[in-house]
C-alpha cells in the first residue's frame, strides 16, 4: 500500500510531461504535414539508379557554371 504514495505522484509527473510534450509539438507545427513523409519514401532520388549521362555530377556542374560565367 505504501508503494502507491510513490507511484501516484510519479504517474502524475509522467502525465504532465506527456501533455507538455504534446502541446509543444502542436505549437512548433510538428503535426502540420502528416502525409508528406509517408509519400517521400516512394520518390527515390538516388543518383546511382540513374543512367550516367543523367546523373548530377558536382564537378561537371561547377565547370558548366564557370563556362556560363565566361560567356
Amino acid at each position: 500500500m505504501s508503494i502507491l504514495y510513490l507511484l501516484i505522484p510519479l504517474s502524475l509527473i509522467l502525465l504532465g510531461l506527456a501533455v507538455w510534450a504534446f502541446f509543444w509539438a502542436v505549437k512548433h507545427d510538428q503535426f502540420e504535414d502528416l502525409e508528406g513523409p509517408a509519400y517521400r519514401i516512394l520518390f527515390d532520388e538516388d543518383d546511382n539508379d540513374r543512367p550516367k549521362d543523367e546523373r548530377r555530377c558536382p564537378e561537371r556542374d561547377a565547370t558548366s557554371d564557370d563556362e556560363e560565367r565566361r560567356d
